[in-house]
């Protein structure tokens, strides 16, 4: 069924063994980010196959559908809980990422009514301005939950190149590491994770001689689409192809490059601009932003996209004879990834499930989303 994105498993597989390898060969471990495929347990299987024990989510649904699948992972909710899901975030998380007393404290109360103890990693703002605690706020912070029962600090972590774009570099890294020296002097604490950041953490890692105390980062671009998001390069040894979109032609004519009539906003309230190029062969797409962010596709063919409405995407096919009925294959870049994975208008084909156990989790999930 169409649209479909192709999901090659043993790819994933491959670039999450190297990349377990890789950071582990300096004493760093990752943890699989999962929210780009949306807790996808059929993916999350092979992450933890390939070595990564640990998976995170920034959706406390997708944890617990992993739960649910019989995932063996530590699941780590990635991102600061809302008040109005605190009870699920102790049922299903094992770590909670941190940044508010206020939410702490809610924490704290739950996990002592189910008589459980809730760990936590406190994320630091290092200059990329989205979750964290400042700096000089960090040691009164920890000062006041360590006054709270049932929960445990177990780390401190730091978020880069997400809402900023702010690169981990080496002054970055060496202070979260003296932070996390401060904390576990001042405290008597011992850290499990200093969480340096995530994918972007590449160029940092492969250039420095000395990670000091970070061990820990937050994986998900790398493995899905063997790059790094600061300049989006392939690493070198890992598949970008892992995913394929592919898509069907639904109309297919010559017709002029120009709109004509009177104009006004498009669908999405601009005023879009047209070259004329004179008469083009034309082929229209039965997917739009509703389904993918078009914006993120790459064709595999020598063909362009001229533009996308809600539920229809316009090419030009150049010298491409294109069909109704043909399909069309794209690469995508993460955040097409993201809503196409997103998508209920996207079926998911798996390819290279080698694996018995992963074909009948593949089949259980199938009837369970119908």
């Amino acid at each position: 069924m169409l649209p479909r994105i192709d999901i090659n498993l043993a790819k994933i597989a491959h670039n999450a063994k190297k990349l377990v390898d890789m950071y582990g060969s300096k004493g760093i471990d990752i943890m699989g980010v999962t929210k780009t495929i949306c807790g996808d347990p059929i993916i999350a299987k092979v992450l933890v196959n390939s070595g990564i024990p640990s998976l995170t989510d920034s959706k406390i649904m997708n944890i617990k559908k992993m739960r649910h699948a019989g995932i063996q992972a530590q699941f780590v909710l990635l991102r600061t809980p809302s008040l109005s899901e605190i009870e699920l975030v102790v049922k299903y998380a094992d770590i909670s990422i941190n940044t508010e007393l206020a939410v702490l404290k809610e924490l704290s109360a739950s996990a002592k009514r189910h008589n459980t103890l809730h760990k936590i990693i406190l994320m630091i703002e290092m200059g990329d301005l989205r979750e964290g605690i400042m700096p000089t706020d960090l040691k009164r912070f920890v000062h006041e939950v360590l006054k709270l029962e049932g929960i445990k600090i177990v780390g401190i972590g730091a978020n880069f190149a997400c809402f900023g774009g702010v690169k981990p570099n080496e002054a970055k890294m060496d202070y979260l590491s003296s932070l996390a020296n401060e904390v576990e002097k001042t405290f008597s604490l011992s850290l499990s994770f200093v969480s340096g950041g995530n994918s972007a953490n590449y160029n940092w890692f492969m250039n420095t001689e000395n990670i000091s105390k970070i061990n820990n980062l937050r994986l998900g671009e790398s493995i899905y689409l063997g790059r790094e998001p600061l300049c989006r390069m392939p690493i070198p040894g890992l598949f970008t192809d892992a995913f394929k979109f592919v898509s069907e032609v639904i109309e297919s004519k010559v017709k002029p490059s120009v709109p004509y009539g009177e104009i006004s906003q498009n669908a999405f309230g601009s005023l879009p601009q047209f070259q004329d190029r004179g008469h083009m062969k034309r082929a229209i797409l039965g997917v739009g932003f509703q389904d993918v962010l078009v914006t993120g596709l790459t064709p595999s063919l020598d063909i362009e996209i001229l533009g996308a409405s809600s539920d229809h995407t316009i090419l030009d096919t150049k010298k491409i004879d294109l069909k109704v009925g043909d399909e069309v294959t794209f690469d995508l870049n993460y955040g097409a990834l993201l809503s196409v994975m997103t998508s209920p208008y996207v079926s998911k084909n798996y390819i290279n499930a080698n694996n018995q156990s992963l074909w009948l989790m593949a089949s259980s999930v199938s009837v369970t989303r119908l």
